[in-house]
């Protein structure tokens, strides 16, 4: 809520007119689209029987192949998505829809339920996919099959659309007029108060600053009543807090230079006192923390947890131990930190004996001692990650173990069927399957062996491995409108384990497709080079570069950590570490720049900047050896037509 009389009148009408307009948006949209509705069922009704008419002429006359030209004129009335004759249990005889390349699809569980119903003319409700219309075709008064219409309901949503514009243009209009009165309200309102705010907040930014005050003012009612009682609470507030700077002198002189955080709070979370090291640890001076409650210092999170542990004590009159506290330093933002904390009770004396006071009122000030506890948990998550990586390894490795037994029998089974008298393209896709069945083979030993060497290092061509990876990715190629650029320079060959290098390629062409669901340009480079560091040495240099959407630079700063990913839920984080041990395996470097689709909006209109990810992979030519590195580019900017440089910037 805001936190002005004037910001609180405008949001609270302004929403008032939003929930108005919505009400009445709602209630328009229903009607129409009860309407629509109605009309679409008529249509239906109508188009359903002249498809199962036409359909049940061809059916008589035994022309079943002309089925499908039936489909095809209906589908030349825009309201028709997709067509349909099936057998009247549901298996499809004939199918044609607008989208051409996408699959048949099977009948829904809603659909047989209304081949159960077996009803003459059907008109019904299939879920997310709307409504949808079945006829029994009769030929000679004798069912034989079903006839099925999928509207296309996208015209019909215009009318929808136009309403929905109007009622937001009107919804505008009202809010702005009504704002505009609200502003001119609250101003006469506003007025008086506004002298009280401005020392208030100057109390409250400095409360060693009592120059200002007394506040002047000339109001007889009720704000300048107001006025006159917080000049007298300041006054008293002076007077305690000089009283209480003499107590506390002595506390303060001897926790000033501690190695660790202490603070006392009263029983309105304020700061009462602090010693240096807390006030060098929040980048605030201390005159800044006295008088100030805890929810301006620290963040929303660790002030609700310091809050309920303040309340806490002074409840209970017991303290509160090794509580953990996360968050981060205004002084170094984006670095996470961890602190032990320890609230404590202070009392002090009171009127009357101690043991007759309730238990809450014993206490006068709630003590806090701050350790920082960021070390320990960095040793604590680093040793969980080392159990997480082995359990993982042991995992994989009793995984490939069971996966070995059906391989075996796929494989026999393969053999057995190329032996048998096929079709050319039946023997090539045979083929295939025994070369991915070997490649899996060869993955499961990898996986046993973990960093032992599966087989011996052959010498390769790497464009043959780079187009046998596109082709089991053709379909996405296709389906997502992606480019692929090929830039193979002859005799760059290298010596390295074929599996192994085909799950690289695997995985950076994967990677390189999920960043381009939209569309895109993919270039893939392949050429005979020298090492970046160590130009002596020559090597082939593999280049897979794409135009998608990018990384940030945090993200590329961990791409390579185990089980670090950014697709949620269809991802492992385990492709890339992969990758970059198999790189490093085989004495290899890899470098990436990269630019996310963030800083492409941000950058001047006339650069021209393009989004993407480039992987920049150097093999040497002497194949697999013991000692590699790899290297992260920091770039900020690049192009697929750059994937042949050779230097980061960084």
């Amino acid at each position: 809520m805001p936190r002005t009389i004037r910001g609180q009148l405008i949001l609270g009408t302004t929403l008032l007119q939003c929930i108005l307009v919505t009400a009445v948006a709602a209630y328009l949209y229903r009607q129409q689209s009860t309407a629509l509705r109605n009309r679409t069922a008529q249509r239906l009704t109508y188009q359903i029987h002249l498809l199962g008419s036409a359909a049940a002429l061809e059916i008589r006359e035994r022309r079943m192949p002309a089925l499908q030209s039936v489909l095809e004129n209906m589908l030349l009335s825009p309201t028709i998505r997709a067509a349909r004759i099936t057998d009247l249990s549901g298996n499809t005889l004939a199918y044609s829809a607008r989208n051409s390349a996408a699959p048949v699809a099977p009948l829904s569980a809603t659909e047989r339920e209304q081949i159960r119903r077996f009803y003459t003319t059907s008109i019904f409700d299939n879920g997310h996919f709307g409504l949808e219309a079945m006829e029994v075709i009769h030929v000679d008064n004798v069912p034989v099959a079903l006839a099925w219409i999928y509207p296309d309901a996208a015209e019909d949503q215009v009318d929808l659309t136009s309403l929905l514009h109007s009622a937001l243009i009107f919804a505008l209009l009202a809010i702005a007029a009504n704002a505009l009165l609200s502003l001119l309200m609250a101003r006469s309102v506003t007025r008086p108060l506004r002298g009280l705010l401005r020392g208030t907040k100057l109390l409250i930014r400095d409360p060693e600053r009592t120059g200002v005050f007394p506040l002047k003012t000339r109001s007889l009612n009720e704000a300048g009543e107001l006025t006159r009682s917080f000049n007298t609470m300041v006054s008293a507030l002076n007077e305690q807090r000089s009283g209480l700077n003499d107590t506390l002198a002595l506390l303060d002189s001897m926790l000033a230079n501690a190695p660790i955080g202490f603070a006392f709070f009263d029983r309105k979370l304020r700061f009462v006192r602090m010693n240096q090291f807390l006030a060098e640890m929040d980048n605030l001076s201390i005159s800044r923390h006295l008088g100030r409650p805890v929810q301006e210092i620290f963040s929303a999170s660790m002030a609700n947890q310091i809050t309920a542990a303040i309340e806490q004590v002074f409840t209970t009159g017991g303290p509160v131990r090794e509580l953990e506290l996360h968050g981060e330093l205004p002084a170094r933002p984006g670095t996470p930190r961890t602190w032990l904390t320890s609230f404590y009770p202070v009392r002090t004396g009171g009127d009357g004996p101690e043991d007759q006071r309730p238990p809450g009122e014993q206490v006068r000030w709630v003590g806090a001692v701050i350790v920082d506890a960021t070390e320990r948990k960095l040793s604590e998550e680093m040793l969980r990650r080392t159990e997480k990586l082995a359990a993982t390894g042991r995992l994989a490795a009793s995984i490939a173990h069971e996966i070995n037994n059906p391989l075996e029998a796929v494989t026999n089974l393969l053999y057995l069927l190329h032996q048998q008298p096929l079709d050319p393209e039946a023997l090539q896709y045979t083929d295939m399957a025994q070369q991915e069945v070997a490649r899996v083979s060869q993955i499961t030993q990898q996986t046993l062996r973990f960093y032992r060497q599966s087989s011996k290092p052959v010498q390769l061509n790497p464009d043959e491995l780079l187009d046998s990876v596109l082709a089991l990715h053709q379909g996405r190629i296709y389906s997502n409108r992606i480019e692929v650029i090929r830039r193979y320079r002859q005799g760059a060959e290298m010596i390295a384990f074929s599996g192994e290098m085909r799950q690289i390629f695997a995985n950076l062409i994967g990677n390189a497709l999920d960043a381009m669901s939209k569309g895109g340009r993919m270039v893939l480079s392949v050429r005979a080079s020298r090492s970046w560091q160590k130009p002596e040495v020559r090597g082939v240099r593999i280049v897979v570069a794409d135009t998608g959407s990018g990384m940030t630079r945090a993200v590329r700063e961990r791409i390579f950590d185990a089980f670090f990913t950014t697709k949620e839920t269809t991802g492992t984080g385990l492709g890339l570490w992969v990758t970059s041990e198999i790189i490093e395996k085989h004495n290899g470097t890899v470098r990436v720049r990269s630019r996310a689709a963030a800083a492409v909006a941000s950058a001047p209109t006339d650069a021209e900047p393009t989004s993407g990810t480039v992987f920049m992979l150097f093999f040497p030519l002497e194949g697999p050896a013991s000692h590699a590195w790899v290297d992260q580019g920091q770039g900020d900017s690049l192009s697929p037509d750059e994937s042949n440089q050779t230097q980061v910037s960084s």
